[in-house]
């Protein structure tokens, strides 16, 4: 982006202004983000105003400014041509959290198209693709012609950002999760929602999550975020609804990479799981709004019921199958899935006391997840030329399985947990980090909460961010 101004913009004057406390304009921002985008602003002057930004936050209408110019830094996809409503759904990351992989097919198997482009593990939270690269040959770096050619022939196709889809994102993206920069509701929403937005979208559901396992805990900062992004959204044309949903505790009873693709297999199959139940749930209400919003149901409820029909007569397991097959993936690993996961170190971690498992820091579950080998600390070194920021390997095979959930009553020397890592160096930190998450007493446990507590829709996303006590900036800490 050329600057219009008669001064010419430079980046340190930008980083000392937000330093500062001061907002940037429409005009400033594009600049930075054209300079990520491009490559001609240093990633050392880009991490300095992320975290500029984190300390001191963005208003609402930077982070509009921010989304906007980084939906526009690269190609965008046209899913006109489908001749369906594209919809698509996006988590804002939590622990366990593998709801796309059964949303996408129960909404393509209701009728509307879901071109979902999802990102890798960032922070404690696991990703979309390193899960789905668990299956062997399944690529998630598609060219948006064959993105949409598996959208014609599937319904469905969940794939990485192109080197030319939003590259803006992609390198800020990187570097908030190496400069501790990730937990930030304007940094949050504009590289969620450039990228949906990037697609084209027609409809998008959010899930926005809450408590000990979210980039942000508190009530009334994930509200913010939810609103914000429906709101955000809405004002680019792409009809938009948040639930805020539970992450108290690891979604469903894996946490990894293949462990989670299995989970979701045998739901998709019509097997279910007790420790299994709050994933189908709420895949079904997210895939219900998503279903309304791409008009093939009248109301909520109705959208709820098809998407359940179409998880219980086998129609959504079909799409997914044919969806992985068309991104190269071998379908007949899930012929098995036991026999398929080999692990390289495993271990099993017994209840250490009798009592109710009355607490579990969702948070520090997730980095015993990713301790295990199943995310990522640093990028890959021996990236290509033709990237600018690489990401090094996850262990497809790494993570943990619960058998003890929030609320269950265990006995000393009970098998709470299993976890498999790479190595047994990880295996060792895995296991400490996970049992200092979980606290068993004898005291009281509350009644859980709800798994959705609120649902924001255009209306009620503005009339929140019109409240000047609520809204003072999109920021996370005090």
């Amino acid at each position: 982006m050329s600057s219009s101004s008669a001064t010419p913009l430079h980046t340190v004057d930008l980083i000392r202004k937000k330093r500062d406390g001061n907002p940037l304009s429409e005009e400033e921002i594009g600049f930075l983000v054209s300079g990520a985008a491009t490559s001609t602003i240093p990633l050392e002057q880009l991490s300095a105003w992320l975290m500029a930004s984190w300390i001191r936050g963005l208003t609402v209408d930077e982070t509009r400014a921010l989304a906007i110019a980084m939906r526009d830094s690269g190609e965008k996809f046209d899913p006109t041509r489908l001749g369906k409503i594209a919809v698509d759904k996006h988590s804002t990351g939590g622990v366990g959290d593998k709801t796309s992989f059964l949303v996408a097919p129960i909404a393509a198997a209701c009728g509307v198209v879901v071109p979902m482009i999802s990102g890798r593990a960032l922070g404690h939270t696991g990703g979309t693709l390193d899960k789905l690269e668990s299956i062997p040959g399944y690529r998630t770096a598609l060219s948006l012609a064959e993105f949409e050619s598996v959208l014609r022939s599937c319904g469905a196709s969940i794939v990485s950002q192109t080197l030319s889809l939003v590259p803006a994102d992609r390198v800020l993206y990187s570097l908030r999760d190496r400069t501790g920069t990730v937990e930030n509701a304007g940094l949050i929403c504009a590289s969620i929602l450039s990228k949906k937005l990037a697609a084209g979208l027609d409809a998008l559901v959010l899930d926005v999550k809450t408590g000990s396992g979210a980039f942000l805990r508190k009530m009334e900062d994930a509200e913010m975020l939810a609103a914000l992004m429906v709101a955000t959204a809405e004002a680019a044309g792409t009809r938009t609804v948040a639930l805020l949903t539970d992450m108290g505790q690891p979604l469903g009873r894996a946490s990894g990479n293949w462990i989670e693709i299995a989970e979701c297999v045998e739901l998709l199959r019509g097997e279910r799981h007790a420790s299994s139940e709050d994933v189908r749930e709420l895949s079904l209400r997210l895939a219900g709004w998503m279903i309304t919003l791409g008009g093939k149901a009248s109301n909520v409820e109705y959208g709820y019921k098809m998407a359940e029909s179409a998880l219980e007569d086998g129609s959504a397991l079909a799409v997914f199958l044919k969806m992985v097959d068309a991104h190269g993936g071998d379908v007949s690993v899930f012929d098995d899935l036991s026999a398929f996961h080999k692990p390289d170190v495993t271990r099993v971690l017994n209840a250490w006391d009798t009592g109710t498992i009355v607490d579990m820091d969702t948070m520090a579950i997730g980095w015993a997840v990713q301790r295990t080998g199943a995310g990522r600390e640093a990028k890959d070194e021996s990236e290509t030329p033709s990237e600018s920021l690489g990401w090094d390997p996850v262990d497809p095979h790494a993570g943990i399985a619960f058998h003890a959930r929030r609320g269950a009553r265990v006995e000393k020397g009970q098998p709470i947990a299993t976890l498999f890592a790479t190595t047994a160096a990880q295996m060792d930190e895995a296991e400490a980090r996970l049992k200092a998450a979980i606290r068993i007493s004898d005291e009281p446990v509350g009644a859980p909460p709800p798994l959705v507590s609120r649902i924001f829709d255009r209306e009620s996303a503005e009339a929140y961010l019109a409240n000047p006590v609520k809204v003072k900036k999109t920021r996370t800490r005090d």
